[in-house]
């Protein structure tokens, strides 16, 4: 039975982009965001305004659709099990998102099924490994053979995105002055300290990768094309659709998200972001368990959207054609670089004139230094790196250009 009204918590340019495709399936979207200003008020059927931790609100939501699902993950697992357990329909539903939401429990899953992820461990001083005893993951001294080398990578276990909560470290010295600038009582702060950070090994790749995966209630999977993802201070600027890698090497990727989509039983669309190192290997950097920014170059490129590709599969229906409709395209994050109000509309207007581009903004209020206020997919018949480079370093003189 198909669900016709699908609340979504968050309001942010995700949940803005699903309202074209909301339109386009007849489904209404009822969504949970704190601001009136967030993007996706604009689209809602109805909004509940609240903060999207706030299980209280999402109660309310669950009673005015059929399902719920997610914008992003900066949610409240305990208490949405609780609502999931008084038959809440949630989709994907909380036992899939349960070992993702938390990078080391995400890596120590991977791990688990076999999948190639970057060494890693949790810093319970800056000199040994941690004795896991956490109720979901009881094996000790994961990782133990591999021993702290610079650079390394110091992550957040939760609410990083868009490079916020990832440092690359170069020395002993900054590690321990990430981890202790402000928690200067060394002491008392170790747990703490490995209760909010991860350390994982630095990976030389050659490309970073990306694939939008979704699965539906009947357990078909559906993967578009594999993507090269482009990051400058961890944060996506451009996307290349596909990516210039072997069969191989897409069949590893996508064999990758078939594993994680089947084994968490997944409704929904899944981001999985891999690195692929110098010597071929495949290894999984995250997983988002939500429509992801690798994929927007899908709403003009590919038959069906990742958007609307989630909403068919939230809302049983089956599942869309994801095969791209033109042989190429590159994707641009167009970044906010000051803090100021304002709606770029003569920016916007010379992008729009680049042949082949459709330039998609979010609505925000005001922009800040990288802050994704909109981005722009620009369609090709044919694609080389230096085209690429060319197309990209036109788009980007005419964004931040002063």
């Amino acid at each position: 039975m198909q669900m016709k009204h699908i609340g979504v918590i968050g309001g942010g340019q995700l949940a803005l982009m699903m309202g074209a495709a909301a339109q386009k399936l007849g489904v209404k979207l009822i969504v949970q965001t704190p601001n009136t200003n967030d993007p996706a008020v604009s689209i809602a059927s109805d909004t509940i305004f609240a903060a999207v931790d706030d299980a209280t609100a999402t109660a309310e939501l669950a009673k005015r659709c059929d399902v719920i699902t997610f914008e992003n993950e900066f949610i409240n697992i305990e208490a949405l099990s609780q609502l999931a357990k008084e038959k809440v329909c949630f989709r994907p539903r909380i036992e899939a998102l349960s070992p993702l939401l938390d990078k080391y429990h995400q890596r120590c899953f991977l791990q688990d099924l076999g999948i190639p992820v970057p060494k890693f461990k949790l810093p319970k001083s800056l000199f040994s490994v941690l004795k896991v005893q956490e109720k979901q993951y009881r094996e000790n001294n994961r990782s133990q053979e591999w021993e702290l080398q610079f650079p390394t990578v110091l992550k957040a276990r939760r609410h990083g995105y868009d490079g916020q909560g990832t440092f690359i470290i170069e020395d002993l010295f900054s590690l321990e002055k990430k981890l202790y600038q402000n928690h200067p009582d060394k002491n008392q702060k170790d747990n703490l300290i490995k209760s909010r950070y991860l350390l994982e090994e630095f990976i030389p790749f050659q490309k970073e990768l990306s694939v939008i995966a979704a699965r539906s209630t009947s357990g078909e999977i559906s993967t578009f094309v594999v993507v090269e993802t482009q990051q400058e201070q961890q944060v996506c600027r451009r996307v290349i659709a596909p990516a210039d890698i072997s069969p191989q090497t897409e069949k590893a990727v996508k064999d990758i998200a078939c594993t994680v989509l089947d084994n968490l039983q997944v409704v929904g669309v899944f981001a999985i972001e891999l690195f692929l190192t110098n010597s071929g290997e495949v290894l999984v950097n995250e997983i988002a368990p939500r429509t992801h920014n690798s994929g927007h170059f899908s709403i003009d490129a590919c038959f069906t959207s990742q958007f609307e590709q989630h909403l068919r599969a939230v809302s049983d229906l089956p599942l869309g054609n994801v095969a791209m409709k033109i042989p190429y395209a590159i994707m641009v994050n167009l970044l906010g670089y000051e803090t100021r109000k304002y709606d770029y509309i003569d920016k916007r207007s010379k992008l729009a004139q680049i042949p082949g581009a459709c330039v998609h903004w979010y609505g925000k209020s005001e922009s800040r230094p990288g802050r994704k206020l909109g981005h722009i997919t620009v369609l090709l018949d044919k694609l080389n790196s230096d085209e690429a480079m060319t197309i990209v370093k036109n788009i980007e003189s005419i964004w931040y250009s002063e």
